[in-house]
């Protein structure tokens, strides 16, 4: 029996680090693995070798600042997590392996809005169908990340807005999906997902405080603040679709008025061109035509930059973020909605704050939520299991 303080729980300890460090980062040199936990080289090099033995880890010969190094990721054949991204027209599911490689990834239409049960179903489909493509052991999957476009209340674990999704009141979605899988299911909101696949693989690298911002039927913001997802204690931080702009503007789906959302979702902004530009347009149509010179789209993604803008001043006002990330559709407008973001930041920003930030397009695009789903059980699962089992070596890049 091992015991608190003892030689073996120690070793054990020291394992868990190394372990943790590989799996949330992909893949490590021994010399960042011993910065990281803070052991010595030499714990490092004696537990990676303990681990390669197992088959826990596998070590590739790389090179860092021009010298030879060792790359330490996970196996391949670790373990497998699943990402599964509800928007409010469409359902993508991505698999992937511990050493951070996507196996399978597939999208589909889906009106989320309708019902709940509907897309469940759908998703529950669309999982076991890309876990037979790519031949893989459903008993090997340890967990699934699930992103839903709207706010979880953190005690109930259920949706904590029915005026975004009416057709998912009272439904838990973590438990719902995980009966019919028989995994662990860790959910979070589509925006916060963005937040997280853009931290660790796009435009949020290098960098422990940034909001991503995404534009689509609603608008939302996740919250990265010392490297974590900042949720707030009710799981509805970064809700920055609710700001109000003007308290005599358009009624909200929340139910005031003038909020951010009501200049700058789709749902409302598409009307104002519908008369000129067609009954079927969509955003990505509108920023196509935008990019391709059209004058009413250009001058409709340039005023819905300017409002994005000016509720990121407010969020450099209250938090200070370093860099904003432009998520959705949106941002293949490019400068087009950039520069008017950046125009309303440096006009009602404190000047300290908005010369400090720097404004960028996602470089994930419509990957962003379902990669962020899969680094969500990354950073969510435990290692014991990881520790006691050997497996066969596997490959080491994201891609």
């Amino acid at each position: 029996m091992e015991t608190p303080g003892s030689q073996t729980s120690l070793h054990r300890a020291n394992l868990e680090r190394v372990v943790r460090a590989v799996r949330l980062a992909g893949s490590l040199t021994q010399a960042e693995i011993a910065r990281s936990t803070g052991l010595s080289a030499a714990t490092v090099s004696n537990i990676v070798r303990e681990l390669r033995e197992g088959g826990t880890v596998e070590v590739t010969p790389t090179s860092a600042g021009g010298r030879r190094a060792r790359s330490v990721s996970l196996s391949g054949d670790a373990g497998m997590v699943v990402g599964v991204d509800f928007g409010h027209t469409h359902l993508r599911v991505a698999i992937g392996n511990l050493a951070h490689q996507v196996l399978a990834e597939e999208s589909e239409p889906l009106d989320v809005d309708a019902s709940s049960a509907q897309g469940f179903d759908r998703a529950e489909l669309l999982v076991k169908r890309l876990i037979e493509a790519t031949g893989i052991n459903p008993d090997k999957i340890v967990g699934v990340g699930l992103g839903v476009p709207g706010p979880i209340d953190v005690e109930s674990g259920t949706l904590g807005s029915t005026a975004i999704l009416p057709g998912w009141s009272g439904i838990n979605p973590s438990r719902e999906l995980s009966g019919r899988l028989g995994v662990p299911v860790y959910v979070d909101n589509d925006a916060n997902l963005g937040a997280l696949g853009e931290l660790v693989w796009g435009s949020g690298r290098g960098v422990k405080d940034l909001a991503y911002i995404k534009v689509a039927s609603g608008v939302g913001a996740g919250l990265v603040i010392e490297g974590q997802i900042y949720r707030g204690p009710g799981g509805t931080a970064g809700e920055i679709g609710h700001i109000t702009l003007d308290e005599s503007g358009p009624v909200c789906r929340c139910g005031n008025r003038g909020c951010l959302e009501t200049f700058t979702a789709a749902r409302y902004v598409l009307p104002l061109l519908q008369s000129s530009h067609g009954p079927d347009l969509t955003m990505e149509k509108v920023v196509q035509l935008a990019r391709e010179g059209d004058p009413g789209c250009r001058r409709v993604v340039a005023d819905v930059g300017r409002h994005i803008g000016s509720g990121v001043a407010n969020l450099c006002n209250l938090l200070n973020p370093s860099r904003v990330v432009l998520g959705g559709s949106l941002a293949e407008a490019g400068e087009l909605v950039l520069a008017p973001i950046r125009e309303s930041v440096s006009r009602y920003a404190i000047p300290s704050a908005a010369r400090r930030l720097s404004v960028l397009p996602g470089a994930l695009g419509a990957r962003a939520e379902v990669l962020g789903a899969l680094a969500l059980v990354l950073g969510e699962m435990g290692d014991s299991t990881l520790l006691d089992s050997s497996v066969p070596a596997g490959s080491p890049a994201f891609t």
